[in-house]
Order: C-alpha cells, then structure tokens, then sequence
C-alpha cells in the first residue's frame, strides 16, 4: 500500500513539473516574440516548412475525410430519404472539428515530430549550451520563429483543409449520389454559419500553440544521446496529440454549449 501510495505521489509530481516546465517555456515565448528584433527569414523558413510542405498531406487527409464522411453517412441518409442533408453534415463536421483536429494531428505528426529531433540533437550535440555561450537566448533563437509560424501557418491550413474536404463529400455527392449541383451547394452554404468557421480557425490558433511548446520542450530537455532524441521525438507527439483532442473537447463546450456569438 506505501509502495502504491509512493508510485502515484511521484506521478503527480513528475506531472506538476511537466505542466510547470511548459507553462513557463510558453510564457517566456510569448515574453521574446515581442522583444526585437524579429528575425524574418526563420521564421519564413518556419512557415514554407509548416505550411507550404504539408499542403499535400493535408490535401490528401482533408479530401479522403470529405469523401467517406459523405460514403458513411449517405448509408443511412439513402435509408430515410435525406440524402440532401448529407451536404450539410460534410460541411458542419469538417469546419467545426475534423478540419482544425485533423489537420493539427498531421502538422504534429510531421512538424511537431521534426521539430523535437532537430532541437534534441543540438541539445545532445551541445549545440544550445553554444548559444548561450554566445550571449544567444536559445527561445529567441530557436523557439520563436517556429511559434510564430505555427501560430499563423495552422490556422491557414485548416481553411484549405476545410475547403478541400467540403469539395471530397461535393465529389460524393454529386458524382455518386447523383445530387443536383446548384441544389448540394445550397445545402451547403445555407446551414453554415460563420460561427462554424470561426470556431474551427480559433481551435487552430491553439492546436498551433500547443504543437510548438510540446515539442520544442521535450527537444531541449533531452539527454542520453541519441536514444533520448528518439524518445522525446515519441513523446512529444503523442503528448500533443493528447493535448489537442483535449482542446477540443475544452473548446467545444465552451463555444456550443458553454455561450454563444
């Protein structure tokens, strides 16, 4: 029972550090994005990497989400004579959660993941402790650029995700389902409110925020050569994708059911 007791007590723990060790890595970040100067050509190398590089991977999910959300519901749809709606489900799922989710759990799984290697090898490589040598802070240096272009890149990416999904299930449903044209875009447009968009593009903002402080903290603290860059490159992806399907869940609440604009 001590034993036990011992185990779940240094769990929390190791938890509060964590949650400490990041809250004050993103309040420092936030601290250094307004100090000068600003240096412009990272973080435009951060944002063709972010979001110019991962426009086909999220083409290729967006669009295939857009055409099974379609195929799915379209089986029961056909069943009660409401195939119509079927434009209304594709358009609502994809703006309010599976744009801004999906297109955040691949940007974690492809950037998210580069990210914590790149920074755990200059960290084992002793790379960062040269920085500081150098007069160099090593999150002005190396943490901005990538929040900055993570905060602005993913919002940008949900919209053509969102895009690029709502034309899958128009494929669908027009191809296949033989819907009239004018009459899915109707169905479309008509329900979707720009609550909808709005929503989804804040939820990006944030995924953003949480892909880049996971991963560039589980990158400087890594030790043990390069077993420890693997294990933090695993870690920090899989913490983000905890903390992202968690945001969402937190800010769904929030915008349907907690207030309204």
């Amino acid at each position: 029972m001590n034993g036990w007791i011992t185990t779940l007590g240094e769990r929390f723990l190791n938890f509060i550090r964590y949650a400490g060790g990041i809250s004050v890595l993103f309040v420092r970040t936030i601290f250094w994005v307004f100090v000068p100067p600003l240096r412009g050509r990272q973080v435009l190398d951060q944002m063709v990497k972010v979001g110019v590089d991962s426009l086909p991977i999220v083409f290729l999910t967006s669009l295939f989400t857009g055409m099974v959300l379609a195929l799915q519901s379209a089986y029961q749809m056909q069943k009660m004579e409401a195939k119509l709606y079927i434009a209304s489900l594709v358009a609502l799922s994809i703006t309010r959660e599976l744009g801004p989710v999906l297109t955040a759990l691949v940007v974690a799984g492809r950037i998210g993941a580069s990210i914590a290697a790149e920074l755990g090898t200059m960290k084992v490589t002793e790379q960062i402790d040269a920085l500081e040598t150098l007069a160099t802070n090593p999150i002005k240096y190396l943490v901005v650029p990538r929040f900055i272009a993570l905060f602005f890149m993913l919002p940008l990416l949900t919209i053509y995700a969102d895009i690029v999904g709502i034309f899958g299930g128009y494929m669908i449903g027009v191809w296949r389902l033989n819907i009239l044209h004018n009459l899915y875009w109707d169905m479309t447009w008509n329900p979707l409110h720009i609550k909808d968009i709005v929503t989804g593009i804040i939820k990006a903002f944030a995924f953003g925020v949480i892909i880049c402080i996971v991963a560039c903290y589980e990158g400087m603290r890594v030790e043990g050569g390069a077993e420890g860059v693997g294990a933090a490159t695993t870690k920090a992806v899989v913490i983000a994708f905890i903390l992202i399907i968690a945001a969402d869940c937190l800010f769904t609440a929030l915008f349907y059911f907690g207030f309204s604009f």
